[in-house]
């Protein structure tokens, strides 16, 4: 398949999408994963069908840090757990893995790293630790995010201050914060729920090592205390929290069921498209099974 070289925007430092390792990417199998068999040049409708087609093959999960497995980021690693044994992952691993691709295809893509807000006020200083994408198209730059579970936008946005925008059934709005940072917002059911917000501050691959490690590892980090597994779809959005299944529909309405233990790996296979291996499965159903040792509130996930 020809793509374009990545060997200039490698080793250009001045070029946005320098240092995403895209080298080393398997652009076929990466395809092959997300079903897409479509126009590749680094053009706004290729990047809305990628994003499309990322979300609903790869679901957001956070098994290996609920089972206390290193998350490693190196794209060898990702492209491994995410398209070949065909897992999900959280913020930082799909985010890094879909600017890889990005990059490789040709698109001007930087990284840059948000404040999680997940229904705060704008003035609440949160700490910084969400992966997420500019892209640059003929002179407009994009808000492009396909890890934030199930609240994301399924498309790109323009960072249009005050502009409203719909992503498939699901509105949004992008607006200046107080403290002058860019405030991405959802349309919820009773009014604008507050996602994120972030300056244009570019961050590099090994920007995000640190922000991975406390997540992936610190104690309080919902992803070590809490089982989190998300698909956000089209027309329906839908969360699994510990042993509870959240599904949103775009008119608001919210339905929820709790599952017993050992129902976790029928839906995990059935409802978010992750086939384990018996081993995997068996560690979830016994961690499920165990208190848990701290509350967390749901809608700080995007539940």
């Amino acid at each position: 398949m020809a793509v374009p070289s990545s060997d200039i925007r490698e080793t250009d430092p001045e070029h946005p999408s320098a240092r995403w390792e895209s080298a080393p990417l398997d652009l076929d199998g990466y395809l092959a994963r997300i079903g897409h068999h479509g126009p590749l040049a680094p053009s706004l409708d290729t990047l809305r069908t990628l994003q499309a087609a990322h979300l609903d093959a790869i679901p957001f999960e956070g098994l290996d840090p609920y089972l206390g497995r290193p998350v490693p980021l190196d794209i060898e690693s990702l492209q491994d757990k995410l398209v070949r044994r065909r897992r999900g992952g959280y913020c930082h691993e799909q985010n890094i893995l879909f600017a890889t691709v990005l990059d490789r295809l040709g698109f001007r893509v930087t990284g840059r790293s948000a404040r999680m807000l997940m229904g705060a006020d704008e003035r609440e200083i949160t700490e910084i630790g969400h992966t997420l994408l500019s892209v640059v198209i003929d002179g407009t730059d994009w808000h492009v995010d396909v890890g934030i579970g199930s609240a994301g936008p399924r498309g790109p946005i323009p960072l249009v201050e005050g502009g409203e925008f719909a992503t498939g059934s699901w509105n949004y709005r992008i607006e200046r914060s107080r403290l002058g940072h860019w405030l991405l917002r959802l349309r919820r059911a009773g009014g604008w729920f507050n996602l994120v917000h972030y300056t244009e501050e570019r961050y590099y691959r090994a920007d995000y090592a640190d922000q991975n490690y406390v997540v992936a590892t610190s104690p309080a980090s919902p992803f070590v205390q809490r089982l989190i597994v998300q698909r956000n779809g089209a027309d329906m959005r839908i969360a699994l929290t510990d042993l509870v299944v959240t599904t949103h529909l775009p008119n608001g309405d919210k339905r929820t069921r709790e599952i017993a233990p050992g129902q976790l790996p029928e839906t995990l296979r059935s409802v978010f498209g992750l086939d384990l291996p018996g081993e995997l499965e068996r560690e979830l159903v016994e961690r499920a099974g165990r208190p848990r040792s701290s509350d967390w509130s749901d809608a700080a996930y995007g539940v």
